[in-house]
């Protein structure tokens, strides 16, 4: 799972870094906000950590701007203990808080926790579109359809967050690693191959749709 970590102070921000890559996480530690938010949009992540302390951007602010352009998950970090603190970060749409000092293993469950309630399970359902993820298998209108893996990897992303619109970007980041020099011309590609092999009409595509100038996304509104 990729983790961005935004925190003002150096001790911390490595302590974080070198316990959640040894956790098996890959993770992008940086030290404000701005910082932040230039990685969330070259990079992407699965899950945002955010100190609300901190110089250029502070973290209300950070969290603001996630929240118009994505629906990834956040922890808000902070020493204040308040219930209004609290109820503020929930509001501007945090998914979880903690507060300082914490331990490490607290983390990490609350890390846990926050994944297993946004993240789909094994077996994906959305209108005519099965997905078994545990078998890598998926069936449309219940027949069986071959994908590559790069196929699939783009399809699994889009159904884990129906009705969300991926960024060309957002897609490159998940599904490409660096070394593989993708670019948007890959992700229309992909689409196109997709749309080809799980549409009824790939030119007029009611499950995977095109919003103009953002992205891509999963409308499933058929019956299966």
């Amino acid at each position: 799972m990729r983790l961005l970590i935004a925190e003002d102070d150096a001790g911390s921000r490595e302590l974080l870094r070198r316990f959640l890559e040894s956790r098996g996480h890959e993770v992008i530690a940086v030290a404000n906000g701005v910082e932040l938010l230039e990685q969330f949009e070259a990079h992407g992540a699965d899950l945002l950590l955010l100190d609300v302390m901190m110089p250029r951007l502070d973290g209300w602010a950070v969290l603001e701007e996630i929240r118009q352009r994505s629906s990834v998950p956040v922890i808000m970090v902070t020493v204040k203990d308040s219930t209004e603190e609290k109820i503020k970060g929930l509001q501007l749409g945090a998914d979880d808080y903690v507060t300082k000092p914490f331990d490490l293993r607290e983390l990490e469950a609350r890390i846990a926790a926050v994944m297993r309630r946004v993240a789909p399970g094994p077996l994906i359902e959305l209108g005519p579109l099965r997905i078994d993820d545990e078998k890598k298998e998926v069936r449309v209108r219940g027949k069986p359809v071959e994908l590559s893996p790069k196929e699939y990897d783009l399809l699994r992303l889009l159904a884990s967050r129906p009705g969300k619109v991926f960024s060309h970007r957002e897609i490159l980041g998940k599904i490409w690693t660096g070394s593989d020099f993708a670019s948007s011309e890959d992700v229309k590609k992909y689409v196109y191959l997709l749309r080809n092999k799980i549409e009824e009409d790939p030119e007029q595509p009611k499950i995977i749709l095109t919003s103009r100038g953002f992205g891509y996304k999963l409308a499933v509104s058929e019956e299966p």
